[in-house]
């Protein structure tokens, strides 16, 4: 089972050589990597090229965005799953990929996710944050709570049936894609509890205040254009859930899952 995974980056030669090797020191062997660059100056394209006979397909091209950047990946891809590494994040382990894939072939379900880590820029192996996504319910969207998209790996048909990263939310179109996948459609999904990404904090990861305020009416316009029915309580409880499931132990060191 072959699995795509894709990487757009904009200018970031710190950190997407880590990123690159996460993807190529993955055991699993069926791994199509595609790379898409934003049409950086500061010397990525030069690392990129580093590594270019063991990606299998990167493009240099002016985009309108890191999602318009993933609907290019999303074309390209061959694969019958589909997933996304940030140029900053590296993959917990080297088995991650095949993990994904033992999922897909047990569970037979359409879409996967798992748990994600906030770690320091320069030293990956120091915890800042822990972000447990906890089982799936489709009541919890209505409580506020997403899966991290970095973790969220689908199978190709679903993108073909259901569309892939809508280009109006700037912000936030991986929970309006994730919302519209898990909630409208009832594509079927399974938790994987363990680690599978490891996200350096700042960049996207840390918004700001005005991008937080801004992310939030993309979230209520999310269930407005898909025709979900829309409760204030779900926006007021965003905040709150993510807060939940951040700073919580490895599931190795709990007594449940949420």
């Amino acid at each position: 089972m072959k699995a795509s995974i894709i990487t757009v980056v904009l200018n970031n030669k710190l950190y997407i050589e880590d990123c690159i090797q996460s993807v190529l020191n993955q055991s699993y062997e069926e791994i199509e990597y595609i790379v898409i660059d934003g049409g950086s100056t500061d010397g990525t394209i030069e690392i990129i090229k580093k590594y270019g006979s063991k990606i299998s397909r990167w493009v240099s091209k002016p985009d309108t965005g890191i999602y318009d950047a993933m609907n290019k990946g999303i074309q390209l891809a061959t694969g019958e799953i589909i997933g996304f590494l940030n140029s900053d994040d590296i993959y917990a382990e080297g088995g991650i990929i095949g993990s994904i894939v033992a999922c897909f072939a047990e569970s037979a379900a359409d879409t996967c996710y798992g748990d994600l880590v906030y770690v320091n820029c320069e030293n990956t192996e120091k915890q800042v944050r822990y972000w447990r996504s906890g089982t799936f319910n489709k009541d919890k969207f209505r409580r506020g709570w997403m899966p991290p998209h970095p973790t969220f790996f689908v199978r190709r048909h679903v993108y073909e049936k259901c569309g892939s990263f809508d280009l109006n939310f700037p912000l936030a179109a991986d929970y309006e894609l994730m919302l519209r996948f898990l909630y409208k459609y009832e594509i079927t999904t399974t938790y994987i509890p363990k680690v599978l990404v490891k996200m350096r904090t700042g960049g996207r990861s840390s918004p700001g205040l005005l991008n937080t305020a801004k992310a939030v009416f993309e979230n209520y316009e999310a269930w407005k254009i898909n025709d979900l029915p829309l409760n204030p309580m779900t926006f007021i409880l965003k905040p709150f859930s993510k807060l939940r499931q951040l700073n919580k132990l490895p599931p190795s060191r709990t007594s449940k899952h949420n």
